[in-house]
């Protein structure tokens, strides 16, 4: 007697289901770790910790009240469309606030020069994708933005570090490394930088704009924090120099100076790259959430923002203060760190002896945090191990979300544990 005619297909299926692997992920996942400082917040997230390491905005000043109101205010006024889909470059009562703004401070703008994103960091994703190629050359600070370094990597880019000094990257060194590379972009935080909070002075954006503009380079100016200064004057944008008007891309945000969990950004750009950007976008989500973005217009228009932000800013600088007075008895001798006049970060740089990240668990066992600053550094070409030496003795301290009080004790489990 025969076996059913289905029966080898069935058992060779069988075997193929058990033994077959599914393909393997992108070369581009494989090859870009995850954030290390995610992976520190999930360490340090005990209640105890006093925690210097993350990037969050001090939750208790938040305007929850005024932006409760304003999403009231759009579901008792325009309820379906609040709700409905929306236009990917953004509502243009939006858009226009934001141009509004930008306009104020010395850079004029019209709305269709700017297009809503789900946070600055989808800025930086869709330009990415508009203008990086697997293989391109992008420029950036030394230390930087690590979420930058992974959009870039991400691409597929060759990250180069420009060589810089207590002001920023050198204009000269900029210049070399474009003529012997021929970069995509240069990404710079010029305003309180993430992670060193140092801010590049008005002469040196311009020398910057300069060498863009006769060489032939994409910038890529990341504020986050430019409106959270304490003290000193503001400075331009890079994308008001002159030669810097049809090449300069700027990225903002409202995650740090109205609610991260709205995650609303925007990024300006010149005609051409701006189209690109929106055709990433349409790609990637469609367009922004348009409930947030109704409210944040509605914010503007029935709020004071900027006394807002004038008030977090003085708070922000008075814990900046607390953490200025007591870090040089935390530190031991011969550390050095800045003095930032606005942002959320300061940057310390121990004696070369010092291993920070080897020395992270046993500072946690203290109850206080830090992220090392390693990670934030790029090798360069014939660089690595200057940038391995100067990485290892230096960390990046938040001072915006504890009080006074809690930094003053902080910063004594600090100098405990690195003891």
């Amino acid at each position: 007697m025969t076996a059913p005619a289905t029966a080898p297909a069935t058992a060779t299926s069988a075997s193929a289901s058990a033994s077959a692997s599914v393909p393997a992920f992108a070369a581009r996942v494989r090859a870009v770790g995850g954030s290390a400082v995610r992976d520190i917040l999930a360490v340090t997230a005990r209640p105890e910790v006093i925690n210097f390491a993350g990037g969050l905005p001090a939750p208790e000043l938040f305007d929850a009240e005024g932006v409760a109101a304003a999403f009231r205010d759009v579901f008792a006024d325009t309820p379906a469309r609040a709700l409905q889909y929306a236009t990917t470059e953004g509502e243009p009562a939006l858009r226009e606030a934001l141009a509004r703004r930008h306009t104020a401070r010395g850079l004029p703008t019209d709305a269709d020069e700017l297009l809503v994103t789900t946070g600055s960091q989808q800025a930086l994703s869709l330009l990415a994708t508009a203008l990086i190629d697997p293989g391109d050359v992008v420029l950036v600070e030394n230390p930087c933005y690590l979420a930058a370094l992974q959009v870039f990597g991400l691409a597929g880019a060759r990250v180069i570090a420009v060589p810089g000094d207590e002001d920023g990257i050198t204009p000269g060194a900029l210049e070399e490394l474009v003529v012997r590379h021929r970069p995509k972009l240069l990404y710079t935080v010029p305003n309180f930088r993430n992670p060193t909070g140092q801010t590049m002075p008005g002469e040196r954006r311009a020398a910057v704009a300069e060498v863009a503009a006769r060489l032939g380079l994409w910038i890529v100016e990341d504020d986050p924090y430019g409106e959270l200064r304490f003290e000193g004057e503001r400075v331009p944008w890079i994308a008001s120099c002159p030669g810097a008007e049809d090449r300069t891309v700027l990225l903002g945000s409202f995650s740090k100076v109205m609610a991260p969990g709205l995650r609303l950004g925007w990024l300006r750009a010149p005609a051409d790259l701006l189209r690109a950007c929106t055709v990433a976008k349409q790609a990637a989500d469609l367009h922004t959430p348009t409930v947030n973005q109704l409210a944040a217009a509605r914010y503007l228009a029935d709020r004071d923002l900027d006394a807002h932000v004038r008030r977090v800013a003085r708070v922000y600088g008075e814990r900046r203060d607390a953490m200025l007075d007591g870090i040089g008895d935390a530190l031991p001798e011969g550390s050095t760190w800045t003095r930032p006049e606005g942002g959320m970060f300061l940057w310390a740089r121990l004696p070369e002896s010092y291993d920070t990240a080897a020395l992270f668990r046993g500072v946690v066992e203290r109850g206080v945090a830090y992220v090392p600053g390693a990670p934030f550094f790029v090798g360069g070409p014939d660089r690595a191990d200057q940038v391995d030496r100067a990485g290892r003795a230096t960390m990046r301290l938040c001072f915006v979300t504890q009080t006074p009080d809690e930094i003053g004790e902080g910063l004594r489990r600090l100098g405990a544990g690195l003891r």
